[in-house]
C-alpha cells in the first residue's frame, strides 16, 4: 500500500494487528491510527475535516460496534457506528477518491445452509448486530466510492478482548466450561487478517470478499484447541444452543466459502489451527503468562 494511509478504530483487536504488521514492508510514516477518542465516526464534519486535514490516499475502517449481545438493547448505537456513520464515511472518501477498506461479518447470514456462505449469497441475519453491518454494507456499495468489503468471522488475537482469551484465562483459573457445539464457523487470526488485506489491496481486489483462516469447525472444538494448546487438564464440556441462551440469536452455521480468497492470494490462508498456535505462543511469553 502507497501511503498516505488512514487507519479507524486504533487501540480495538484489528487496528492493534495492522500496527503491529511487518514495519520493514512497510513506510510506517505513511500510516495514521485514530482512535474513537480521536474522532468520532459518527460526526461526520469530525470525519470531513479529519480526510481534509490528513489527505489519505486509503482509508482502513477496523471501527465498529462489536458487543453482539448488546447490540440487542443498544440498535440505535449499533447502526449509528456500524451503518449510518459508513455510509457517511464511504460518501466522504468517494468525494476525495479515496478508496475504503470496510469489514463486515460472517453474520449477515441466516444461518442455514449446507455449504460455506458465498459473496453473492442471499443475507439474512438473525440478530441486530448482523442487521446493522448489513445495513453498512448496503450504505457503503450505494455511496460509489471504490472499497475493498471484507467479511470475516471469530476474529481473535493475543491482545484485546476475544475467545481464544476469555477462553484460556478461565480455563488457567480452574473453571470448567461449557461449550456450544451447534454452531459452525471459521476462527480468523487478527494478525492474519491484517496481513491478508494489506496482499488482497496491494493486488488490486476490490467489491466483496470474504477473509478468514482455512478449516471449519464449532465453538466447542475452538474451545478445546485452546484448552489443549494451553491447559490439558482443564475441563470444556459441549451444549447445544438453547442450553445457553444469550440475548442475541447466533446462526447455525455461518461458514465462510473462500474460494475467491484462495483464487486472489493464488493459496489457501493458513489453518486456524496454526494461527491458534501462534497466538498461544504470543500468550505464554505475555508476562506472569496471563496474557
Amino acid at each position: 500500500m502507497n501511503g498516505p494511509i488512514l487507519v479507524l478504530g486504533a487501540g480495538g483487536m484489528l487496528a492493534t494487528s495492522l500496527a503491529q504488521r511487518d514495519s520493514a514492508a512497510l513506510d510506517d510514516s505513511a500510516w495514521t491510527f485514530l482512535s474513537q477518542s480521536d474522532l468520532d465516526l459518527t460526526d461526520a464534519a469530525s470525519v470531513a475535516a479529519a480526510l481534509e486535514r490528513l489527505g489519505p490516499r486509503w482509508v482502513i475502517n477496523a471501527a465498529g460496534y462489536t458487543n453482539v449481545d448488546g447490540a440487542e438493547s443498544a440498535v440505535d448505537e449499533a447502526f449509528a457506528v456500524n451503518a449510518r456513520a459508513v455510509g457517511d464515511l464511504a460518501r466522504l472518501c468517494a468525494k476525495r477518491s479515496i478508496t475504503l477498506v470496510h469489514y463486515s461479518t460472517d453474520y449477515v447470514f441466516g444461518g442455514r445452509s449446507d455449504r460455506p456462505w458465498r459473496e453473492d449469497d442471499p443475507t439474512d441475519p438473525v440478530n441486530a448486530y448482523g442487521r446493522s453491518k448489513l445495513a453498512g454494507e448496503i450504505a457503503l456499495r450505494d455511496s460509489g466510492v471504490e472499497h475493498l468489503l471484507i467479511r470475516t468471522s471469530w476474529l481473535y488475537a493475543a491482545h484485546g478482548r476475544n475467545f481464544v482469551r476469555t477462553i484460556r484465562d478461565r480455563l488457567l483459573s480452574g473453571r470448567a466450561l461449557r461449550v456450544v457445539s451447534d454452531q459452525r464457523g471459521r476462527p480468523s487470526s487478527a494478525d492474519d487478517l491484517a496481513a491478508m488485506t494489506i496482499d488482497l489491496v496491494d493486488r488490486g481486489v476490490r467489491g466483496t470478499i470474504h477473509v478468514a483462516n482455512e478449516g471449519e469447525t464449532t465453538w466447542f472444538e475452538f474451545a478445546t484447541a485452546i484448552r489443549d494448546a494451553c491447559a490439558p487438564g482443564g475441563v470444556v464440556e459441549p451444549c447445544a444452543t438453547n442450553e445457553y441462551p444469550t440475548p442475541a440469536r447466533r446462526p447455525a452455521c455461518s461458514t465462510l466459502d473462500l474460494s475467491r480468497l484462495r483464487a486472489c492470494l493464488g493459496s489457501p490462508p493458513r489453518h486456524w489451527r496454526d494461527a491458534l498456535a501462534d497466538v498461544i505462543d504470543r500468550l505464554e511469553q505475555t508476562s506472569g503468562g496471563s496474557g
